[in-house]
């Protein structure tokens, strides 16, 4: 199969289910842009207090980090579509919810947040299974390239999900910006109904909470796995630093409108999509490590930029190459975790690795308060600091180019095989 389609970007339309994948991720991604949005406007119109907005949009990601062992080892048992498909209706179902208890005059902060944290469970499951999807579904030589469209999914649901769900709020309503993020979700779930996609092969046994325990083991014993965790969450507490601390920096100390904190990430978003692109086109086979390395590299030369910044221009400069460096290093992080890891592995590793690796986002983001008070330049400082200990971590811990990939093999029951 490998060598029956063309080394092409067009190639990857003639992959049977692949369009209605990529469909359904998009679908999927614009309405989670749109539920953070849409959330935190809701929360800051019903109970005016920023607190309690914070507080939803962290449980909105907490539990379902918690929760990913087991949803990689449900995903890996049952299948990939009819789980994602689950996850997507749940979350319609929660912003339904919400606008529903709202008009119904019960809606307080407690329950929003309850709410908020129970529909992330399901997270992992469209989360992990759709990236799963890929390798199984896509060519090996072809995985750079639909990785690098997969990351430019991610950069069109920045650029529309949060202006459209801002938008809706602010024209008719905040309850009728959640009803259209309930929309979102409902037609990313019906995107997949009818698509034939592979099912597991692997025969299950013992209990899904024995295989989550075994997915998180696997992940210890793969060397790339684990260098990866390290390395990205490092880098990613740089990530949640940045996400309060741009808007601080834009309206604070260059005294900007803050309609330009949205066009910085779009800016950011936009640089890194073309940089993905890049990188899926040129290839990342054994280059991994070094796109990885010198991308956080160039991730912290751009946050020492912002520390420094004394305008608007030289900020959007440095938001342009931040953003742009993410690019292959997703696109090499990516392939890197396809290539070592086994294919019986895939959801359970997959959702344990995806959720650690972003599980720096959300500490930088609790930790940017308390460093802002200290000083805008000395947050922006910590942020550049982990970028660089997240370069040197990768240096050290992910395997060189000469390790070879992972073969495909039977797992046991009793004892996770890694790749190192």
């Amino acid at each position: 199969m490998d060598g029956a389609l063309p080394l092409s970007y067009r190639s990857l339309a003639r992959i049977p289910g692949l369009r209605r994948v990529m469909a359904a991720a998009l679908l999927g991604r614009v309405g989670g842009q749109m539920f953070s949005v849409a959330m935190v406007l809701f929360a800051l119109e019903r109970f005016h207090s920023p607190t309690v907005a914070g507080v939803v949009v962290f449980a909105s990601i907490l539990p379902g980090i918690a929760v990913s062992p087991l949803a990689g080892a449900l995903l890996d048992r049952i299948g990939r579509a009819p789980l994602i498909m689950v996850d997507f209706s749940i979350a319609a179902i929660a912003n339904a919810l919400v606008v529903v208890l709202g008009y119904a005059g019960i809606l307080n902060p407690g329950l929003l947040i309850a709410i908020a944290a129970l529909s992330s469970l399901t997270y992992p499951l469209s989360g992990a299974g759709i990236r799963t999807l890929f390798p199984l579904i896509v060519p090996r030589h072809l995985w750079d390239r639909a990785n690098a469209v997969d990351s430019v999914t991610y950069v069109v649901a920045a650029v529309i999900g949060a202006p459209l769900a801002g938008t809706i709020a602010g024209l008719i309503g905040r309850p009728e910006a959640l009803v259209a993020t309930a929309v979102v979700y409902l037609v990313a779930a019906l995107s997949l109904l009818g698509t034939a996609l592979p099912t597991p092969t692997r025969v299950a046994a013992g209990s899904a909470l024995h295989d989550a325990w075994q997915g998180f083991a696997y992940l210890l014993r793969n060397q790339t796995l684990r260098g990866l965790a390290a390395s990205i969450s490092i880098l990613n507490v740089a990530s949640g630093v940045l996400i309060v601390g741009l808007p601080i920096l834009v309206i604070d100390r260059l005294h900007a409108n803050v309609a330009f904190v949205g066009l910085l990430w779009a800016l950011s978003a936009l640089s890194g999509g073309l940089g993905a692109v890049v990188a899926g086109h040129y290839g990342t086979h054994e280059r991994e490590r070094g796109l990885i390395v010198t991308g956080m590299a160039v991730t912290a030369a751009a946050l020492a930029v912002l520390t420094v910044a004394p305008n608007m221009f030289v900020a959007a400069l440095a938001v342009l190459v931040y953003g742009g460096a993410g690019g292959p290093i997703d696109i090499a992080m990516f392939s890197m975790r396809q290539r070592r890891t086994d294919p019986a592995w895939y959801g359970r590793a997959f959702a344990v690795s995806m959720s650690l690796n972003y599980s720096g986002s959300p500490l930088g983001s609790a930790a940017a308060g308390p460093l802002i008070g200290a000083g805008l330049a000395i947050a922006l400082g910590v942020a550049t600091g982990f970028s660089l200990g997240a370069a040197l971590l990768a240096r050290v811990l992910l395997p060189a180019p000469a390790a070879r990939d992972s073969e495909p093999r039977s797992p046991s029951d009793d004892s996770p095989a890694g790749s190192n």
